[in-house]
């Protein structure tokens, strides 16, 4: 399908795939630093490290000044998009496998669908949206409680409701920067946050890291820090400039494929039946929920 109909540039496709690449290995990669890090720790690693990345390019511009200014609601969004989801999915994912993290994460959709009908959207009353949204959550219980599934020990029930928490806070967090945040340059108000998130994080590391990290899990941390925290929001707000803010989310639904394959490629993640199941199921129920299936939004969206 040519970007003519889709809206998408070359521009566009190329960082489309980029974040569906690099926002897909983040599972993995968490699996791998919590092998030898708290979540405490990986998440104010992450976010020190994202943050002094960016932090040049943040003051060069003036834009850390600019959203200096608006500190309180950048905090909110640093709690809402950072504090909380970092430190859920680290600690969701020393019982559950990546795979199964990034399909759960990609119920984002079903929750925004959620928060636009309390907030009066009526468009999300559509018959459409609203079957998405009931298969969507489907395809999650086929998921979760499918044949062949392993994680139906306590804790593991547990971190599946700790990532279900993590993707209703994901879908709260546009509506900060939409309502609140959208007149500050995007790069100061990441900055900022991740500051402010991972000083917050830092005293809980130092008392919870009692083993010395590894190799493996420390290059993971690095890779989270810079690739998939800071290169990535770096990346999502070039695309959401580049297609609008309607179209950018899309590759949410590659997300997921990316997360499984390179799971079970990579360190053997099991691909039960359950999973292959409800997989498809939650990615339609998503694309309906959150489009109604169209390809190109109504004008009145962009």
């Amino acid at each position: 399908m040519s970007a003519a109909h889709t809206g998408f540039t070359r521009r566009g496709w190329i960082l489309f795939a980029v974040m569906a690449f690099v926002w897909g290995i983040t599972y993995l990669l968490i699996k791998e630093a919590v092998h030898s890090y708290s979540p405490p720790a990986v998440v104010a690693g992450r976010t020190l490290l994202g943050g002094l990345v960016l932090l040049p390019f943040a003051l060069r511009s003036g834009a850390l000044r600019a959203a200096w200014r608006h500190w309180p609601w950048v905090l909110a969004f640093g709690l809402v998009e950072m504090a909380g989801p970092f430190l859920l999915l680290s600690h969701a994912e020393t019982q559950l496998p990546s795979g199964l993290t990034g399909l759960l994460v990609s119920t984002v959709p079903l929750f925004a669908v959620i928060i636009a009908l309390l907030r009066g959207d009526r468009s999300a009353l559509a018959p459409v949206r609203l079957g998405g949204l009931l298969l969507g959550f489907a395809g999650v219980a086929v998921v979760v409680a499918g044949p062949g599934l392993f994680p139906h020990e306590p804790g593991s029930v547990l971190a599946i409701g700790e990532i279900m928490l993590t993707a209703v806070l994901y879908a709260i967090a546009p509506f900060i920067i939409a309502h609140k945040l959208h007149d500050v340059p995007s790069i100061g108000t990441i900055t900022l946050a991740l500051f402010a998130i991972g000083i917050g994080y830092l005293p809980p590391a130092l008392l919870t890291q009692h083993d010395p990290p590894t190799v493996r899990s420390t290059a993971a941390l690095l890779l989270l820090g810079v690739v998939c925290t800071a290169l990535a929001f770096v990346a999502f707000f070039a695309l959401i400039r580049e297609v609008g803010p309607v179209r950018a989310p899309l590759f949410t639904y590659i997300n997921p494929i990316v997360a499984i394959v390179l799971g079970t490629v990579l360190v053997a993640e099991p691909m039960t039946p359950g999973l292959l199941i409800g997989f498809p199921v939650v990615l339609v129920g998503c694309w309906f929920a959150a489009t109604g299936g169209r390809l190109r939004p109504r004008a009145a969206e962009l």
